[in-house]
């Protein structure tokens, strides 16, 4: 396999699965802080999206406001509409990303507009962002399908990439939000995407709903894709949508994949299955995964518990 050297991993349960589970500032700041110490570098931190709707995410511009600062660090958020990115900006986010649903259907129950309206929002808020310090990307959610309807393809993603390319929107995120996705499904969607973007302005969020993330892993490096979202624990849903799988790519399965495969992520292992262990433990938040309940594959450097057991 051709692989990179290294790819950057953008955390993004501080959104995802606080906005489904609700915890207090202070237990989100701890997560940064923790998550920073094991070296993830680039957040998706929180949205700027209506309170009364997403209260779990309420707190958002006090969670910009508290965030430990380190070299290098990247706070990114999603936005619904120009009200939310002018937050975002005051806030002080690099980047935000624009919730644009591929699904018409879930467009309109979740925001009270259809895609092609969406549109239009988004081109207002790219002007407003022009010449303003900040990033202003979109999201592509449910881009391989779902939340009911069947798989895309790449087909359906021609006229939305010619849209956003047509208002000046270069920077996207393609999320398979319902996991289905596999290798195949996965590369072809991305190819595409690739013959409008060059691969630096395109990441990739990678679900597990179906059991096939860490599949399509390692083929999306090969296609050039360097920046991937992932999630602690595995964790994360829709605060509208209970009991339905929603989290990202367990992102400390996802390092260990690419440890073990020579693609570097700059993030310590073992803190991070110690900070899994505690979003789930301790705070309580519901998380899948396997590595941080077995463990790393051990090293000369990390050796692994001697055998011990009795027939």
């Amino acid at each position: 396999m051709s692989l990179p050297d290294a790819v950057r991993i953008r955390e993004i349960a501080p959104r995802l699965t606080f906005q489904d589970h609700a915890v207090p500032t202070d237990v989100k700041i701890e997560l940064v802080r923790r998550l920073v110490d094991a070296g993830v570098r680039a957040f998706e931190l929180s949205s700027f999206v209506r309170p009364d709707l997403v209260p779990g995410l309420a707190d958002a511009a006090e969670v910009f406001a508290r965030v430990p600062r380190v070299p290098g660090l990247s706070l990114g958020c999603c936005v619904a509409n120009l009200r939310g990115l002018a937050r975002a900006v005051d806030a002080g986010a690099d980047t935000a990303y624009f919730l644009l649903s591929a699904d018409e259907e879930f467009a309109r129950a979740n925001t009270g507009r259809s895609t092609q309206d969406s549109m239009r929002e988004l081109e207002r808020m790219a002007v407003y962002a022009a010449d303003r310090n900040i990033v202003l990307g979109t999201y592509v959610i449910f881009a391989w399908g779902g939340p009911t309807g069947p798989p895309r393809t790449a087909a359906d993603l021609e006229p939305l990439a010619r849209g956003l390319l047509d208002i000046g929107v270069d920077r996207w995120i393609l999320a398979d939000s319902s996991g289905y996705a596999a290798p195949p499904q996965m590369c072809e969607l991305v190819t595409a995407a690739l013959a409008h973007l060059p691969p630096g302005n395109l990441t990739v969020q990678v679900h597990d709903d179906r059991g096939m993330g860490l599949a399509a892993l390692l083929p999306l490096l090969e296609l050039g894709v360097h920046d991937i979202d992932t999630s602690l624990a595995g964790s994360g849903g829709h605060p509208a949508m209970p009991g339905t799988q929603g989290g990202g790519l367990c992102t400390e399965d996802a390092v260990q994949l690419l440890e073990r495969s020579g693609v570097g992520t700059g993030i310590d292992l073992p803190r991070l299955i110690e900070t899994a262990n505690w979003l789930t433990g301790e705070v309580g938040v519901p998380g899948e995964g396997f590595v941080r309940h077995t463990g790393p594959v051990p090293s000369t450097a990390r050796p692994g518990t001697p055998l011990s057991f009795t027939w």
